[in-house]
């Protein structure tokens, strides 16, 4: 199975070939539980996401990348913040793209659905915060997650 493998300051990582937006969505239910799929690429866990399609708004990809990852349809309401580190390489082993990070991460609200995994995702869960320190999950989400918990933060980029 292709894989799917983030590098972060790392001397061995490849050279970037591609830069391509993305979006990661964050979805907090009632209760102040996180949406959080397990990927089926590298197992970790991570904010349903994925590259925006030619055609379509950083909007309309997070509506999208939602419903396709998780089965939770979704507005979104937000931006949190955008993360372009040429730090972080995300190598797809399938077929050698090595992408340097470009996501932004969107708010969202959930407004129907259930959760159901897909072919990128192995489990789909609303995660208490107190538990998401306990998920195996890269660097780079869990600092997108810390600044959308962060009290009072603006929108980040670097």
């Amino acid at each position: 199975m292709p894989k799917r493998i983030d590098y972060y300051d790392d001397p061995n990582a490849p050279a970037a070939n591609s830069m391509i937006p993305s979006v990661n969505v964050v979805i907090e239910n009632d209760a102040g539980e996180i949406l959080m799929i397990q990927r089926s690429d590298n197992g970790n866990w991570a904010l349903p996401g994925g590259a925006i399609d030619l055609g379509e708004s950083m909007s309309q990809a997070g509506v999208r990348e939602t419903k396709e990852e998780t089965g939770i349809d979704c507005e979104i309401v937000d931006v949190i913040g955008i993360y372009t580190d040429p730090k972080h390489i995300i190598l797809y082993t399938s077929n050698g793209e090595a992408r340097q990070e470009f996501s932004i991460l969107l708010r969202g609200r959930a407004t129907g659905g259930q959760p159901t995994t897909s072919s990128e995702s192995t489990k789909v869960h609303w995660v208490p915060q107190a538990n998401l320190s306990t998920l195996q999950m890269d660097g780079s989400m869990r600092r997108r997650i810390a600044h959308y918990l962060e009290p009072g933060a603006t929108l980040y980029f670097d």
